[in-house]
């Protein structure tokens, strides 16, 4: 019968605890940063419902910093700004602030590919975080640590480049030249610890009929899906400048 993830001695996450100033208790904290790789090799909870759980609390703790912090903004900018913050991208510049990566408790497929500095499983693992600190230690702690770790890209919010968040600006790209939103087909291929995702995105009016604008990939939908705006978004940008 193998061992926990919790009975480990090589998971000592205290200096983490150091650098968030949090106390988180030691159970949760393991599932935090738990990715499902491992709990598939080794038993034990994995961090996705941590951070389904999480992601919300972010967004919450974001609107209400940008609201504050931004009292002349429209709805609308408001929105791309928190998009921009809550990005795969920009939450994983948070993570490797932090270390992250190496505490993080991986499979042997992912150890052995880089998953340490995956941008989409060190952001995954940061809202898991935020997450166990809303369970253990209640909502305010929660949004403490939230705005001190990200008070940063706060301030700086409504300057960040469309790049932070390209199915936002492939969407807003879509309303003002076609009529409908970009569509996203995901496929994956790969055992259940260890998949990889491939997402096409379809625009109406690029390149062509049946055509995908735009073929992404990463280790979550999310991931491939923001790989495919992105290259989508770049294709169109390049079209509109030849065109020009």
């Amino acid at each position: 019968m193998s061992a926990s993830p919790e009975a480990s001695p090589a998971f000592d996450p205290s200096g983490l605890l150091e650098v968030l100033q949090v106390e988180v208790s030691p159970e949760i904290l393991s599932q935090a940063l738990t990715h499902s790789s491992f709990a598939y090799e080794q038993g034990g909870l994995d961090n996705e419902r941590l951070e389904f759980l999480g992601d919300a609390i972010l967004g919450e703790a974001v609107t209400v910093a940008l609201y504050h912090r931004f009292p002349d903004l429209p709805e609308g900018e408001l929105a791309k700004a928190r998009a921009s913050i809550v990005s795969t991208t920009a939450l994983a510049e948070v993570a490797r602030s932090l270390t992250l990566g190496d505490y993080l408790r991986l499979g042997r497929g992912e150890e052995n590919t880089g998953g340490r500095d995956k941008p989409s499983l060190l952001a995954d693992a940061l809202e898991a975080l935020f997450g166990a600190v809303y369970v253990d230690q209640g909502v305010v702690a929660a949004h403490e640590l939230i705005n001190r770790l990200m008070k940063d890209l706060v301030e700086v919010a409504d300057s960040r480049s469309e790049s932070s968040d390209p199915k936002t600006a492939l969407q807003e790209w879509a309303a003002a030249h076609q009529e409908s939103s970009p569509k996203y087909n995901i496929s994956d291929t790969g055992p259940d610890h260890a998949k990889v995702f491939t997402a096409q995105v379809f625009l109406d009016s690029y390149p062509g009929p049946g055509q995908p604008a735009g073929i992404g990939t990463g280790s979550s939908k999310k991931a491939a899906e923001l790989s495919a705006a992105s290259e989508a978004l770049a294709a169109v940008r390049s079209a509109e400048a030849g065109n020009a």
